[in-house]
């Protein structure tokens, strides 16, 4: 009963995180923890979270270069939703399993984030 009751408390306490296609071992990283900084991806793709709320993404030269701009935000799961300009949105879940950084999307996908 102990069990049940404790996994009841977790799944009432983060109800969000349920909908995020998280796996053994992530933990959820605090979004005002990437305020300022620039996380690089595998495929040199940047995502950049400014203090005012702005954002951008410029795409390696292997898919491109260019930046995309927008405006984040944080939602009450943890997870950060970005609109973008050109009307497109989408929201993210940061997470840390096994030391590194992965970026979890929507749908599941996770892209891992070069250590700084």
């Amino acid at each position: 009963m102990t069990r049940v009751s404790l996994l009841s408390f977790f799944l009432l306490a983060t109800p969000a995180l349920a909908d995020w296609q998280t796996r053994a071992g992530d933990v959820p990283v605090d979004p005002e923890s990437l305020v300022g900084r620039t996380l690089t991806f595998y495929d040199d793709g940047q995502s950049r979270y400014s203090a005012g709320g702005s954002y951008s993404f410029t795409y390696g030269v292997q898919n491109g270069g260019g930046t995309a701009y927008g405006v984040y935000r944080v939602v009450d799961d943890g997870s950060i939703c970005v609109d973008f300009r050109n009307g497109f949105s989408r929201c993210d879940l940061y997470v840390i399993n096994a030391g590194r950084l992965l970026l979890i999307t929507q749908d599941g996908a996770r892209y891992p984030v070069r250590p700084d």
